[in-house]
């Protein structure tokens, strides 16, 4: 049987795996069109998969996905069938109405970092040339945009991992912070293990003693809120006690002395206090840290999902700076990249302030370079827009967007303060959605558009260590089912713009070369053909001949002056701390049998049966100061809202915390409970703590 080669749709591991078809595998049989095979020769996995990868080709079937357009019957209010000339004849008019109605800023755009590069890229081109308004972004912004900017401000550039996955295992020292890839990303934890198999100690900062932290030499358990705390604590121990790498700090970084200056205001006492971490523990993790030769500090969602998450990371990052653990073979700091494509789907133009290749959207030089490649005038080009949760938090409003297209994302589910922006969605003139199922987003829209899943068309993804690789169509969509692209190209057609919006994803790749070319996130080196020859290509690739890059920063880093940036931070609590009525801290994370908003992985029994819903994690302690007994129904409640869930009694969370799995939809919607507040720089809302109190759900509620 023959067997394609290509890649997991879920996380941004982006597992290599082979899709051959089964004998007798067909559309109603309830065997999935393909099967899903190991593919060994894959670096970042090496033929492992976690369950999700395993049971990808689950949501295949015709019967779990949307298989034709739906619009809203205005007699009856519901969804009912229609011809793809009839939903795209109501998207486009709704947008076209809209703009002639209240001004094209009143058309937006909203995307997700699960769309391939060529998606994302087309996407935002069509907000920009098409629509021309300046409201697009996407869901990545709820992702790692703390990490990014941290990243930019830093080295000049952002890249999840500066490095390829398989150098963690040669590090002498890791810490991880906020990180749970033994959930989240299973083939990860492969890396680890062979990095303590070969003498190096990993380090994992958490308030849960998760699975990750069980393969663990040293857990730091701090409040939640209090990573900044932490970091400078470790920066200050590593001044004090004379860890410091002076050579590489005087040769290859700048502004040293005012991060220092704010360092040593964090004495290691005060943090303990902030953070519950003792100093001696403090201390030896600084040791192991600067004493191994090669050391990384690698950080996700537990440590960039706060209103100070650039702060944060940027804090770590001074810690690999004062030690000389960056620039160098086997260290640096990382972001361990969430959604599937969350790294090439902020490259390319999806979010509200950046142009393709990673250029600014206020840089004339970038504008005047991607205006030509577009075969427009720079002028027509619209400025920057607002970030995700701005941009959704203004739907319906005076000034706001008011006809929106959705494609790939769930923000009913996703968002913070997600019953706001149930409501915000509600409030529009018109709402296109483009998915592969009717998601409870799509559930609201006017117009759903059914399109083709990973393994139904060709495209590339731009994994966590910057490798541009290339899932690889195995079977074709069921009839009544069009590509994203060939949504573009029919809207775009009939919005008046009948050229450059090709529905052949090659084509769009070898555009999105070109306007990237020169760009920080340069990919004019790269061809469907490289990345099959090579298992993917990093970039900047600027040319045919050129190698590709695997390791960022080694001669030099890419800023003006090829020197790091220091960042002078301090210490500042969470937007929301405990108080008399709301004295417990919620934070939030994820679960192995779901991925994001669950729209596909809960339509797959296998992953349903591991993931029943939502939960409670709360302390023996607590538990007992508040009655409450295994598998009782609580409520959470929050300034925003109020959430049902089982109690799953556990001493892997700290007394003063609880914690439920966020993006899950219904009663136990902890994205009910969470805090909006953006972090200045990132925008990113604060999905990671928030003050909540627990109870025993009411009678009317347990019925």
């Amino acid at each position: 049987m023959t067997t394609t080669d290509t890649h997991c749709p879920y996380c941004a591991l982006q597992c290599g795996m082979g899709l051959r078809r089964p004998p007798h595998g067909a559309a109603g049989t309830g065997v999935p069109p393909v099967e899903v095979v190991e593919r060994p020769g894959f670096p970042v996995n090496r033929g492992a998969l976690c369950g999700k990868g395993r049971t990808a080709a689950a949501v295949l079937d015709p019967a779990v996905r949307l298989t034709a357009p739906l619009v809203r019957d205005p007699a009856t209010g519901t969804l009912v069938p229609a011809s793809w000339d009839e939903a795209l004849h109501r998207v486009a008019t709704g947008l076209e109405e809209t703009a002639t109605r209240h001004g094209r800023a009143a058309t937006g755009v909203f995307g997700g970092g699960g769309l391939t590069n060529e998606k994302a890229y087309l996407l935002g081109k069509f907000a920009r040339v098409v629509l021309r308004t300046p409201h697009i972004d996407y869901n990545g912004r709820f992702c790692m945009s703390s990490a990014a900017a941290a990243h930019r401000s830093a080295f000049g550039i952002d890249r999840g991992l500066p490095f390829p996955v398989e150098d963690i295992a040669t590090a002498g020292c890791v810490i991880l912070v906020g990180a749970n890839p033994a959930e989240t990303m299973p083939p990860l934890l492969r890396h680890f293990t062979e990095l303590r198999r070969n003498g190096g100690h990993l380090i994992v900062v958490d308030p849960r003693r998760t699975r990750t932290v069980e393969q663990a030499d040293t857990h730091l358990r701090p409040v939640p809120g209090t990573d900044l705390a932490l970091a400078l604590g470790l920066l200050h121990l590593a001044i004090a006690d004379g860890h410091l790498d002076e050579e590489f700090i005087a040769d290859r970084t700048t502004g040293y002395e005012q991060a220092r200056a704010a360092a040593m205001a964090h004495w290691p006492e005060r943090v303990e206090q902030l953070t519950g971490v003792p100093v001696p523990l403090m201390r030896e993790v600084v040791r192991r840290f600067a004493d191994a030769p090669t050391a990384m500090v690698l950080t996700a969602r537990g440590a960039e999902q706060h209103s100070k998450g650039t702060d944060t990371v940027g804090a770590w990052i001074n810690l690999c700076l004062a030690t000389g653990k960056a620039g160098r073979p086997g260290s640096g700091y990382g972001c361990l990249t969430g959604q599937g494509n969350g790294q090439g789907g902020r490259e390319h133009g999806q979010k509200a302030d950046q142009l393709p290749g990673y250029r600014s959207l206020t840089d004339p030089a970038a504008r005047a370079h991607v205006a030509k490649v577009w075969g427009v005038d720079p002028g027509t080009l619209p400025g920057p827009g607002v970030s995700a949760y701005e941009l959704l938090d203004r739907l319906g409003t005076p000034g706001g967007v008011r006809a929106l297209l959705v494609a790939g994302s769930n923000p009913v589910v996703s968002a913070p303060r997600a019953s706001h922006i149930t409501e915000r969605l509600a409030a529009l003139d018109f709402l296109a959605v483009s998915d592969v199922v009717l998601s409870e987003t799509a559930a609201l829209a006017d117009v759903v558009l059914p399109v083709a899943q990973w393994a139904e068309e060709t495209g590339t993804t731009t994994n966590l260590e910057g490798r541009v690789i290339l899932r690889q169509a195995a079977v074709t969509p069921p009839d009544g089912v069009r590509t994203d692209l060939d949504v573009l190209h029919a809207l775009a057609a009939r919005l008046g713009v009948p050229q450059g919006f090709p529905d052949d994803p090659q084509e769009v790749f070898d555009e999105l070369r070109r306007a990237s070319a020169g760009g920080p996130a340069d990919y004019a080196g790269i061809s469907y053909d490289r990345i099959r020859a090579e298992n993917g290509v990093f970039w900047p690739c600027p040319q045919d001949t050129h190698p590709g890059t695997p390791r960022l920063f080694l001669d030099r880093f890419a800023t003006p002056d090829g020197r790091a940036r220091f960042a002078a931070v301090s210490h500042r609590p969470a937007a929301e701390e405990p108080d008399a009525h709301y004295p417990l801290h919620l934070t939030t994370g994820r679960v192995t049998a779901q991925y994001q908003s669950g729209a596909q992985t809960r339509r797959v029994p296998e992953l349903n049966a591991a993931a029943p819903g939502p939960f409670v994690e709360l302390h023996p302690r607590l538990a007992t100061r508040l009655g409450v007994t295994d598998g009782q129904l609580l409520a959470v409640t929050s300034r925003r809202g109020r959430a049902l869930a089982p109690a799953r009694i556990t001493d892997t969370i700290r007394p003063d915390t609880v914690f439920m799995p966020f993006h899950w939809p219904g009663t136990g919607r902890a994205n009910t409970l969470t805090n909006p507040a953006l972090d200045p720089v990132s925008r990113m809302p604060e999905f990671k703590v928030c003050a909540v109190r627990v109870e025993k759900a009411t009678t009317g509620e347990q019925s």
